[in-house]
């Protein structure tokens, strides 16, 4: 994984956020506005080429699409980019809970202990040849055996016990993306996990600290995160999308995908009515130019729809159940993504998981249209959201390392407030 870059766009507050997905690849350039809050100024989106599953399969044909969308962002916010944000989905994340002990001999543990304990190199030299880590995210901390610790900076103890939750992905997908990104004449300043950022933008603070389950039904994978007790404790990913069910429809209709993904949109449903039978609808024939048409009752479309979602929801429960996590997810469950605005999925979704079950789109950035600001685009502002916090746990990092009188820390602090 690269290493944040010292670019401009960091000095100026901008954060630009590049979502490469299956069926689209979006961009959000947003600008930061006090210490906590972000305002888009810029959004691309196009419809992607060269990615299928979350994987790049045509390196010239991806590139086009991502630099077109960078584009259409850049002109609309006035700016240029040279830095982005990058979610990776489809590169087959796995998630593994360490735990593991730092010696500190009885002084005081420092800010410089602190980031030795969240960074075990240790960790990299551990990994498979194709596995990379993407996350180091820390859960709880022990002085000296005793739990419950929220931050140990400060503090005195023989050993600082940390409990992490690691990330690692495939390391030739983050590279095949990655160098797709550079062809575009970009850096990569941060990678983050596409369902990671999908729980930042849609869950409210009281969903992660109590235990939800997010899932984002993308095109070509359906991704999984538990948060609970305020943090991310699991990620998964099931190679089955949106994409699968059109492509079960043109099949199974004898239609173009196109209209397949058209009748999807317009038609689809998982949950029968009384007047599907009675509903026709009228379908061209694949390669048919005359007369090329035939007509089918809606129930037949909502029977080839619903056991692929089915399926769908069946390989997250298979996930979930051998962790124990489901049980941390508590009895909610939060739905994004684009295939998340198919009717009926919400009903089904609690009907196969039997937990409580709602819509999530993104809650905290500003200047987001309509348009884009629905479940679809959960990804992009979650890894604005992902920016701004760890900007904040920079920021209070810096200011706790300070020692100085308190009337000079006050003033710090109070500077720090306005201006970062």
């Amino acid at each position: 994984m690269q290493q944040p870059t010292k670019k401009s766009t960091n000095r100026s507050g901008l954060i630009t956020a590049l979502d490469v997905g299956t069926t689209k690849i979006a961009c959000f350039i947003a600008r930061q506005v006090g210490n906590e809050e972000a305002e888009v100024i810029g959004v691309g989106h196009q419809v992607s080429r060269g990615v299928r599953n979350g994987n790049i399969i045509d390196m010239v044909a991806a590139e086009d699409s991502i630099r077109a969308t960078v584009e259409a962002a850049e002109q609309m916010a006035g700016e240029n980019v040279h830095d982005v944000i990058l979610c990776v989905s489809g590169v087959i994340p796995e998630s593994k809970l360490i735990s593991f002990d730092v010696a500190i001999s009885g002084n005081e543990i420092t800010g410089a202990d602190f980031k030795r304990a969240l960074d075990p190199t240790w960790l990299h030299s551990q990994q498979g040849d194709n596995r990379q880590i993407i996350h180091t995210l820390p859960l709880a901390y022990t002085i000296d055996g005793n739990p419950g610790v929220k931050d140990p900076r400060g503090m005195f103890g023989e050993k600082l016990g940390v409990n992490m939750h690691v990330i690692t992905a495939s390391a030739s997908a983050l590279r095949n993306i990655s160098a797709c990104v550079n062809r575009c004449h970009l850096d990569v300043e941060r990678q983050v996990v596409g369902s990671y950022a999908s729980g930042l933008s849609c869950l409210v603070e009281d969903e992660r600290e109590l235990g939800v389950i997010c899932i984002d039904m993308g095109g070509g994978t359906t991704d999984i995160s538990v948060f609970f007790d305020g943090e991310v404790i699991y990620t998964n990913s099931v190679p089955i999308g949106g994409n699968h069910v059109t492509n079960d429809i043109a099949r199974g209709l004898s239609t173009s995908v196109t209209y397949a993904e058209r009748m999807k949109t317009l038609y689809g449903s998982v949950v029968p009515s009384a007047s599907d039978d009675q509903e026709v609808i009228k379908v061209p024939l694949v390669g048919e130019v005359d007369d090329g048409e035939n007509q089918i009752p809606r129930s037949m479309l909502i029977g080839i729809i619903r056991p692929r979602i089915e399926e769908i929801y069946e390989l997250v429960r298979e996930k979930l159940e051998p962790t124990g996590f489901e049980r941390a997810g508590a009895r909610r469950v939060v739905l994004t993504g684009g295939g998340s605005q198919l009717t009926g999925v919400r009903e089904l979704a609690s009907e196969m998981m039997d937990k409580q079950v709602r819509l999530g789109k993104p809650n905290y950035i500003k200047g987001l249209a309509e348009s884009v600001g629905g479940a679809a685009f959960a990804a992009p502002a979650g890894l604005i959201q992902f920016i701004l916090n760890e900007r904040k746990s920079i920021s209070m990092a810096s200011i706790n390392d300070i020692e100085m009188p308190n009337s000079q820390l006050a003033r710090i602090r109070k500077w720090f407030r306005e201006n970062i």
